[in-house]
């Protein structure tokens, strides 16, 4: 080894340590990492707007989340979905309700700009169907501008065209609630009678066209004429039939209130069961109505100068990711190894084996045995959490830990779709024309299969021990080449983007045993050399879910750059000099503390209409990364072992 190349490892390896170590400053004592996870405006304001609705008017709390929402304005004048997003019209209004609701004055320069840009826009009317819910709450806008959802819903038959069982989890949690609210119309209390009148370019109660296309489809038009029909005759629904419905709707969110990390872990979910308890006449002490209330403030992060609201928490992500990194950087070297075994036996306490979730309606000959996003949910475990929990047990190695992965293992199986994919939390999830109703106007109504879900599955699987040959990853595989898109790359439904989503795919497909000489495999790494910046990093805009070409953004970021690393190492390339381009990016832009900055969003919970910041994201995917890099670089053969 030259004097030249023992400098270079001799970095790396401090490069490492450094990350590894300010990665295990951030677990906690009992082995578990929780980061931050930061959306958008939206959630922050709504939690201003529900302090409102309830009175219960929080001054300081509200003050710093003003700041935040301040900070957080764009250059056009509204509010985007993303880091340096485009206006966004819906999370526009509900910043500026929210600011004018705390007390900023209307004829501050930064609300006068915010409402230049909505009535640019079209005004408040033209806002998305959950804005004018909030609205419709408010009194802002009369009830018929938004669509008719009867609450005679929940006595649907499960045959019918619409049903609860047929949508996805997060859908069903936010909807049920909303049901009730919908059937009630209660009045936000509003002590401060703040309205936002001045954002909207015509009388709203004057407005007959708050439903209308374009229509994606013929579907489209016809659910629209479906709302205009159920408009006329819901007010003669029966009462009693009424009353049945609000309590099937009410036992429905009780048996997944999820103590204090509320229904179904999310915050819309959590925000509306807290208004329907109220809405109910339940007393702020009703048992039911304060473990509601203290779910959705367990949501807040607060440094005492700015705060914002989480749309949920990602400790069962967080920490089977952060292991992995920790595992890679320990592989062969001196690092030490218990934070791995400490998080190991924090997620085995957390799997969920003794409830079926609205999973087990498609499955119900299924056992339990997956691990769910947060803290606590366990109606709704889902596949992608659960395979790579069940990766980093296996790699562990503990014996201890088999049963759990054998739980794991059946479970994944079971939830396998019939064409060969998973969805994240429920198998069979593909009712796609309701995603033209008028109260889906987001198109995220679903949860069917995606390309990086089902890698995820596959790449558990495989690591343990099946076989490609196996009927199960046969199917997956040939769902993936399916999916390939046809330059190369595979979509990245929940981590932006196609760079997200082709690692995954990857990783996926060396855990199989497909060799890099595959075509599918090539491809892959074609587009990933063809998209690597200048700089040496990958980096991929948000808007890669709408128009932006693949791939590509206006600067490099570490998760997005790892993500470029690791597929093309787990393809068979850790000696392209692309690879030690960024290898030695990620090792340029480290900071020296060990961790790396990403302002940008990397991640997303709908395309196009809600993104998401891990703040995770930026410390352990560049620590896997180069820690993967040097394990190849020291090891006879160049194949991965793992599965991520």
């Amino acid at each position: 080894m030259t004097a030249e190349t023992k400098d270079r490892t001799g970095a790396l390896e401090a490069s490492i340590a450094r990350a590894a170590g300010a990665l295990q400053r951030r677990q906690q004592r009992d082995g578990h990492w929780r980061f931050e996870l930061e959306a958008d405006a939206t959630i922050p304001a709504e939690f201003i707007l529900l302090e409102h609705f309830l009175d219960r008017i929080d001054p300081a709390l509200e003050s710093r989340i003003a700041v935040y929402l301040r900070e957080i304005q764009g250059a056009h004048g509204g509010w985007p979905l993303f880091h340096g997003g485009a206006f966004d019209l819906s999370a526009s209004v509900k910043a500026y309700f929210a600011l004018k609701a705390v007390g900023d004055d209307p004829k501050a320069p930064h609300m006068a700009r915010a409402r230049d840009a909505i009535l640019a826009h079209g005004g408040a009317e033209r806002t998305n169907v959950f804005t004018r819910v909030q609205l419709a709450l408010f009194g802002e806008v009369p009830w018929h501008a938004v669509p008719s959802m009867p609450v005679e819903i929940m006595l649907l038959p499960q045959w019918f065209f619409f049903h609860l069982s047929k949508v996805s989890y997060w859908s069903r949690t936010v909807i049920v609630p909303l049901l009730v609210l919908m059937a009630k119309r209660p009045r936000a209390r509003n002590p401060r009678q703040i309205h936002i009148r001045e954002l909207f370019c015509r009388d709203p109660d004057t407005i007959r066209d708050y439903i209308r296309g374009p229509y994606r489809s013929g579907w489209g038009r016809a659910f629209k004429a479906l709302d205009v029909v159920l408009k006329g005759i819901e007010p003669a629904f029966p009462r009693g039939v009424r009353e049945g419905a609000i309590n099937r709707a009410v036992d429905f969110v009780i048996a997944r209130l999820n103590g204090e990390d509320g229904l179904g872990a999310i915050y819309p979910a959590m925000a509306n069961s807290v208004m329907m308890f109220d809405a109910l006449g339940y007393p702020a002490s009703h048992a039911d109505a304060a473990i509601a209330w203290l779910s959705v403030r367990k949501l807040l992060v607060d440094d005492g100068t700015r705060a914002y609201c989480q749309p949920c928490v990602s400790p069962i992500w967080d920490t089977g990711l952060a292991a992995h990194a920790m595992a890679e950087a320990a592989y062969g070297t001196a690092l030490p190894t218990e934070p791995v075994e400490a998080a190991s036996t924090w997620l085995v306490e957390r799997q969920i084996l003794d409830v079926k979730g609205d999973w087990a309606v498609r499955r119900p000959d299924v056992a339990p045995g997956g691990w769910a996003f947060q803290y606590n949910n366990a109606h709704y475990p889902d596949v992608d959490d659960t395979a790579m929990v069940g990766m980093i047990l296996h790699r562990n190695g503990d014996p201890a830990h088999q049963e759990a992965i054998d739980r794991a293992r059946e479970w994944i199986v079971g939830m396998q779709s019939s064409d060969g994919g998973w969805g994240a939390f429920e198998p069979e999830n593909t009712h796609f024309y309701l995603n033209h109703i008028p109260f889906a106007d987001h198109g995220a109504l679903l949860d069917p299969p995606t390309a990086d879900v089902t890698a995820r599955c596959v790449s558990f699987l495989a690591q343990i021990g099946m076989r490609a040959t196996d009927p199960v990853l046969q199917k997956a595989l040939a769902y993936l080449k399916r999916e390939q898109e046809v330059d190369g790359s595979w979509f990245g439904r929940w981590g932006t983007n196609y760079i997200y989503g082709t690692w995954s795919v990857l990783c996926a497909l060396n855990a199989a045993g497909v060799p890099p000489q595959d075509g599918s495999v090539s491809r892959a790494c074609d587009w990933l050399l063809s998209v690597q910046r200048d700089d040496g990093g990958w980096g991929e805009d948000e808007e890669s879910y709408a128009h932006a070409k693949p791939g590509t953004f206006t600067e490099s970021t570490p998760s997005q750059t790892a993500w470029a690393l690791l597929g093309l190492m787990s393809a068979g390339r850790a000696d392209h000099p692309a690879v030690g381009r960024g290898i030695a990016w990620l090792r340029a832009t480290q900071k020296d503390n060990g961790e790396w900055d990403e302002l940008p969003y990397t991640a997303v919970g709908f395309p196009r209409v809600f993104y998401l910041r891990y703040h995770g994201y930026k410390q352990f995917f560049p620590l896997l990364a180069l820690s993967r890099f040097r394990n190849l670089a020291r090891s006879n053969d160049k194949k991965v072992q793992f599965g991520i």
